[in-house]
């Protein structure tokens, strides 16, 4: 299967700039990040805090069957324009992983089609290296991916 989710990670370098052309007009990828319900539907996860403001906090978390916590992942937004962008950090909390900086930035191509550019930065090159071994770009391109059909319906 094709990956419509691109991952640049230049070698040497701590940072990602991951990008994704979508078949939605801007205001539905837009809201995709932005409303909580949906979020839930493509990311497969409990939205517990999003709060879509400057210096507002953000938290998820995934149990398993049994109710066990298995994933959860919290942060702070930092920048937060409507239609335009998203600047905040990304913590999984018990994961080998520090703190990470995101810069996401929402483009319209056309009345229907819009991009995703998301540029991650890591505290080092190490650090960033650690987390491409894992199955990282097939889970973003995975969850952008319901991301596209779940949000096709509200077309």
């Amino acid at each position: 299967m094709e990956r419509k989710t691109k991952i640049n990670a230049e070698e040497g370098r701590q940072d990602l700039l991951i990008t994704r052309e979508f078949d939605l007009p801007l205001e539905l990828l837009f809201k995709a990040y932005a409303e909580p319900d949906i979020v839930e539907q493509w990311m497969g996860t409990k939205v517990l805090k999003l709060e879509n403001k400057q210096h507002g906090g953000w938290q998820f978390e995934t149990n398993d069957a049994q109710g066990n916590v298995t994933f959860r992942a919290n942060g702070v937004i930092h920048e937060f324009v409507p239609n335009r962008k998203i600047t905040r950090t990304f913590e999984m909390e018990n994961a080998p992983f520090d703190v990470q900086l995101e810069f996401l930035e929402f483009e319209r191509l056309t009345e229907n089609t819009s991009k995703l550019n998301i540029h991650t930065i890591y505290r080092s090159v190490a650090l960033r290296d650690q987390m491409l071994k894992l199955p990282f770009a097939q889970g973003i391109n995975m969850a952008h991916n319901r991301l596209q059909e779940i949000v096709n319906k509200l077309k």
